[in-house]
């Protein structure tokens, strides 16, 4: 960070105060308890295929179809589930997180925001 991308003195405060708010805190609570879940959710998933790709070589090995075998389907899957986390992310930002956050963003470019709350 340079000398010009400092916040000046009053922005510092401003920023302070809406971090104080507990408008902002409730933002900040809905995204934890969704995020930490989440990631210990699918990094529990992500383990647990490389522990089965190390140590249970023969199950991953058993061929389902052709040369499709359960390692193939478990690697793939990954993919699935990530797409279907970022999908519920997106369905839950869009009910719980966007409407909180578009009202803060409004009282601070309206200029309603002011650093005594409200």
């Amino acid at each position: 960070m340079t000398a010009t991308d400092r916040p000046l003195p009053s922005e510092a405060q401003d920023w302070e105060a809406m971090l104080a708010r507990p408008e902002f805190q409730e933002l900040r609570r809905r995204l934890r308890r969704f995020v930490f879940p989440m990631t210990a959710l699918f990094l529990g998933w992500y383990l647990l295929y490389v522990l089965m790709a190390t140590y249970a070589v023969g199950f991953m090995s058993i061929k389902l179809w052709g040369n499709i075998n359960v390692g193939l389907v478990f690697g793939l899957l990954q993919f699935v589930s990530t797409f279907a986390i970022t999908a519920a992310y997106v369905r839950f930002a869009d009910r719980k997180l966007d409407p909180l956050s578009a009202e803060l963003r409004g009282e601070i470019e309206s200029g309603e925001f002011e650093r005594g709350g409200k």
